[in-house]
C-alpha cells in the first residue's frame, strides 16, 4: 500500500467568505506539489446543541468543539470534490467523513460513481455515523438507528457498484434486476470507515472497508488503536493487512513557532511501521496557487524520502 501525505481543504466558514477561491487555489497547488489526498468535511444541517459534539457517547469527541456556529457556511462535500476533481489531475479526493446515511442510497451510489468516473477513479468515500441528532431528525431518520442506517446505505451502494443486475433485500427495502451505470472506475469506490474499535464499526470495516479512520482514543493512541483494529478484523475472519489507516502527522515547530520539515517527517517511519498509510498534516500555505505549490513541494519531497526509509 502506498503511503500518502494528505491535507484537509476547508469547505466551511464561520461567516460567508464572499467566494471560495482560496479552497480551489489550495487544491490546485496541492495537486501540483504532489500531495496524495485531499479531504473535506460534511454537515448537511445544524441544530443548536453544538455542545453535544464533546460527548463521546453520542459519537462526538471528548473536549472537541465545532469550528463554526449553527449558521456557519458548509459546502456539500461531493459537490466540492467534483469541482476540485475538474481542476486537478492526480490527487485523490475524499469526504472525511461523509454522513452517508443522510443520503438516499441509490442517489449516493450514482453521485459517488459519477465523481469517480469523471475524475479518473480518484474518489475515496470516508463514511461515519456522526454525532448530531438534529441532522437525522431533519432527514426523517432515527438517530438511534444511525449505525444500521449506514450499513444499509453501504450495502445498497456496494450492490449497485459491483453487480450488473443489482439485487438487494434488507429490512428497509427490496429490489431485483436494477441497473445503474456507469460503474466506478475500479469496479467499486473505496470506502473508508470511521469509528473507534467497537463491535459495530469493526463489522462495518470488515464488510465494506478499504481503509479505517480512527476516532477518539484510538486516534490519539494510534499504535494501540491499530493493534486493536487488526485483532478485531482478524477475529472476524478478514486479513487486516490490506486495510489502510489514516493518522495525524503532527507539525513540529521551532521556538518561534515556525513549522520544521525534518523534525516533522522524523515520525513517518515509525507511523508506517505501526500501520499508518494516510498521513494527515495541517499546513497553512500562503495565498496564491504558485506560492502555495512552492511552499508545499519541500514537504512532499521530505515525506516521500521518509516514507522510502
Amino acid at each position: 500500500m502506498k503511503s500518502r501525505l494528505s491535507m484537509h481543504v476547508v469547505n466551511f466558514a464561520a461567516e460567508p467568505p464572499g467566494d471560495w477561491q482560496r479552497l480551489f487555489d489550495l487544491a490546485v497547488a496541492a495537486d501540483r506539489a504532489g500531495i496524495g489526498r485531499l479531504v473535506v468535511s460534511d454537515h448537511v444541517v445544524y441544530g443548536e446543541r453544538l455542545d453535544r459534539y464533546a460527548d463521546p457517547t453520542r459519537g462526538g469527541l471528548a473536549g472537541g468543539r465545532q469550528p463554526t456556529g449553527p449558521d456557519g457556511a458548509w459546502l456539500e462535500p461531493l459537490t466540492v470534490l467534483a469541482m476540485v476533481g475538474a481542476l486537478t489531475e492526480r490527487v485523490r479526493l475524499c469526504p472525511m467523513v461523509l454522513l452517508a446515511a443522510l443520503r438516499r442510497p441509490i442517489v449516493l451510489a450514482k453521485t459517488a460513481a459519477t465523481v469517480d468516473v469523471l475524475t479518473g477513479g480518484r474518489l475515496d468515500l470516508g463514511v461515519g455515523v456522526g454525532w448530531q441528532q438534529e441532522e437525522y431528525e431533519a432527514a426523517g431518520l432515527d438517530f438511534a438507528a444511525r449505525g444500521r442506517l449506514l450499513d444499509h446505505t453501504l450495502e445498497v451502494c456496494h450492490a449497485l457498484w459491483s453487480q450488473e443486475r443489482a439485487s438487494v433485500s434488507t429490512g428497509e427495502l427490496s429490489f431485483e434486476g436494477v441497473h445503474q451505470m456507469p460503474k466506478p472506475t475500479a469496479g467499486t469506490v473505496p470506502v473508508w470507515v470511521s469509528g473507534t474499535v467497537n463491535r459495530r464499526s469493526m463489522a462495518r470495516l470488515v464488510r465494506f472497508g478499504s481503509g479505517w479512520i480512527p476516532w477518539g482514543p484510538d486516534a490519539a493512541d494510534i499504535d494501540s488503536g491499530i493493534d486493536k483494529m487488526r485483532e478485531a478484523v482478524a477475529a472476524a475472519g478478514r486479513d487486516p493487512a490490506g486495510i489502510e489507516v489514516t493518522g495525524g502527522l503532527r507539525v513540529e515547530r521551532n521556538d518561534d513557532g515556525g513549522p520544521q520539515i525534518a523534525p516533522t517527517m522524523a515520525a513517518v517511519p515509525g507511523l508506517i511501521e505501526a500501520g499508518v498509510t494516510d498521513f494527515r498534516i495541517g499546513l497553512q500555505p500562503p495565498k496564491g496557487v504558485e506560492q502555495a505549490a512552492e511552499y508545499l513541494a519541500p514537504w512532499v519531497e521530505a515525506f516521500e524520502a521518509a516514507a522510502r526509509g
